[in-house]
């Protein structure tokens, strides 16, 4: 069983310890993992979340806001 929500947190973890930051990139590998097997799990869609609450809205830029648009669409259904 592969446990992508746990490779998610992992990587969110070194994303925000590396300058404090999510980028888009950071954003879409997380998005990547969770789509890995075609289906979003809620262990997945809580550790987007739990990410997503960690953006600062001075930080999201045209880029990252549109990525957060298209996945708020996809975890929201």
């Amino acid at each position: 069983v592969f446990m992508a929500h746990i490779e998610m947190s992992l990587l969110s973890i070194e994303c925000f310890m590396n300058d404090g930051k999510l980028d888009s990139s950071e954003l879409d590998k997380m998005v990547s993992l969770a789509e890995q097997d075609g289906n979003i799990t809620q262990e997945e869609v809580s550790v987007l979340r739990s990410v997503i609450k960690r953006i600062k809205p001075e930080e999201v830029d045209d880029t990252m806001r549109e990525r957060l648009v298209n996945l708020n669409k996809k975890i929201s259904s």
